[in-house]
C-alpha cells in the first residue's frame, strides 16, 4: 500500500477536511452523502475528519480542506466575501470549484446570446459560447423574457425546444415546447427577477438520450480521468430520476483515458468535455477547480440525426464524486493499478439490499424522498461498449 499524503506539505498547514458549506434545504441523504465524500477525502488525503464545522466568520482560515455541496463564489469586493473563500487560494484547499460569477457555475455558459447586443450579466463571455458552439447543441441563453421568446421561435422551427431553468438540476424544472402557445404558457412560469440574475437555456430536443459523464478529480498530485454513463431508476413515486454513474476511472490526464479502447461515442464525448473545460478556463482565468464534471447527451434530433453536445458543467461534489474518490482511493493504495471501474448507485424502496461487497453512504427512510440506498463499488476495469 502507497504511503499516505499529508496536505500539510502543500498550500498551507492543512490540518482537517469538512463537509461545508452545506445545501440549503439539503435532504438526510444528501447530507450523509457529503459527509460521506468528505470522511473518505479525509482518509485519501491523510486529514482529520471534522463533523458539524462551521467556520469563523471573521477569520480568515487556511488549515481546512473543504468539500462544499455547491459551486463556491468569490465576490469581486473582497468585504463581500465569505472569509473561508478567501483562504482557497488553489484548488489544493477544495473538493470542488470556485468561480468569478455567480452565473459561471451554471448551465447559462453553454451557450450564446441572441446577438451581441443581447443583455448579459457583468463578467459575460460573448467568446465561450462561440468556442464551444462545435461541442455542444443548438441552443440560445437569454436573460429576458422577450429573447427568449424570439430564440425559442427560431428553435421551434428546426422542432421540439427544451427550457431548461439554469439553476434546476438532475433534469428538474425543464419543459419540452412543441409549439408557439406551449413556448408562451411555459415562457409565462418563469420569474423576471431570477431569468434577470440567472439567465435561462433553450435548446433543441433530443430523444432516445443517452446521458454521458466525462470528468477529472485532482487531488494533491494524484489524478484521475474518466468517462462512463449515467443511469435512471424508479423512485418510490415510480418516477424515473437520477439512479448512479457507472464510471471508466484511469490514473492519470485525459491524454492516458484515450489511450484506452474506447467506443467512438465515448472518444467523442471526452474530446468535447476537454475542450468545453479549456475554453472555460481561458475564458475565466480566476477559475480554480479540483473537481470537473460535463454531462454529454446523446441522441436524435427532430430530423432524425444523431446529435451529441456537453449540457453543462460540475464543478462541485456531485452524484459520481463518491465513485470518483473510491478510484482515487483505489489508486493510491496501489502505485500499479491504472484504470478501474468505479460506479454509484441510488436505489428506491426498503426492499432494495446492496451488493454485500457495496460502501453504503445511505439507507434510510428519508422524509424527503422516502427510503433509498446510496452506495459505491469498485470493479475491475472492462472497456465499456
Amino acid at each position: 500500500m502507497a504511503a499516505m499524503t499529508n496536505l500539510a506539505t502543500v498550500g498551507g498547514q492543512l490540518r482537517g477536511a469538512v463537509a461545508f458549506p452545506r445545501r440549503h434545504g439539503a435532504t438526510a441523504h444528501d447530507l450523509a452523502s457529503q459527509d460521506a465524500l468528505t470522511e473518505k477525502l479525509a482518509a485519501i488525503l491523510g486529514l482529520s475528519y471534522w463533523q458539524n464545522y462551521q467556520p469563523d466568520v471573521s477569520a480568515i482560515v487556511n488549515d481546512v480542506y473543504y468539500v462544499p455541496a455547491h459551486t463556491l463564489v468569490r465576490s469581486r469586493l473582497p468585504e463581500a466575501t465569505d472569509a473561508y473563500i478567501q483562504a482557497i487560494v488553489d484548488d489544493f484547499h477544495l473538493f470542488g470549484g470556485v468561480v468569478p460569477y455567480e452565473f459561471v457555475a451554471t448551465k447559462s455558459i453553454t451557450h450564446s446570446l441572441l446577438h451581441d447586443g443581447s443583455v448579459a450579466p457583468e463578467g459575460w463571455s460573448r467568446e465561450f459560447g462561440r468556442e464551444v458552439a462545435s461541442d455542444t447543441l443548438a441552443g440560445f441563453t437569454v436573460f429576458t423574457i422577450s429573447e427568449a421568446r424570439i430564440a425559442g421561435a427560431r428553435l421551434l422551427a428546426l422542432g421540439p425546444a427544451r427550457i431548461k431553468p439554469v439553476q434546476a438540476s438532475g433534469g428538474r424544472g425543464q419543459t419540452v415546447v412543441h409549439n408557439l402557445r406551449q413556448l408562451d404558457e411555459a415562457l409565462a412560469q418563469q420569474d423576471d427577477s431570477e431569468l434577470a440574475r440567472w439567465g435561462l437555456v433553450l435548446e433543441e430536443h433530443l430523444s432516445n438520450v443517452e446521458t454521458l459523464s466525462v470528468g477529472q478529480v485532482c487531488i494533491d498530485g494524484l489524478t484521475t480521468s474518466y468517462v462512463g454513463t449515467q443511469s435512471l431508476t424508479p423512485d418510490n413515486e415510480e418516477q424515473l430520476v437520477y439512479g448512479g454513474s457507472t464510471l471508466l476511472c484511469v490514473r492519470g490526464s485525459y491524454d492516458e483515458l484515450l489511450k484506452l479502447r474506447l467506443a467512438q461515442r465515448y472518444r467523442q464525448a471526452v474530446c468535447m468535455a476537454r475542450h468545453y473545460d479549456a475554453a472555460a478556463q481561458r475564458c475565466w482565468p480566476d477559475l480554480l477547480a479540483s473537481r470537473r464534471n460535463y454531462d454529454v447527451a446523446l441522441g436524435t434530433n427532430a430530423q432524425g440525426l444523431t446529435r451529441m453536445g456537453v449540457l453543462e458543467q460540475s464543478w462541485r461534489a456531485g452524484g459520481a464524486s463518491f465513485a470518483e474518490a473510491c478510484a482515487l482511493q483505489a489508486f493510491q493504495n496501489s502505485e500499479q493499478l491504472l484504470a478501474v471501474q468505479a460506479a454509484t448507485f441510488e436505489r428506491y424502496g426498503a426492499s432494495f439490499e446492496a451488493p454485500a461487497h457495496a460502501q453504503v453512504v445511505y439507507r434510510g427512510d428519508d422524509p424527503a424522498t422516502g427510503f433509498i440506498t446510496k452506495y459505491g463499488l469498485i470493479e475491475p476495469y472492462g472497456n465499456p461498449q
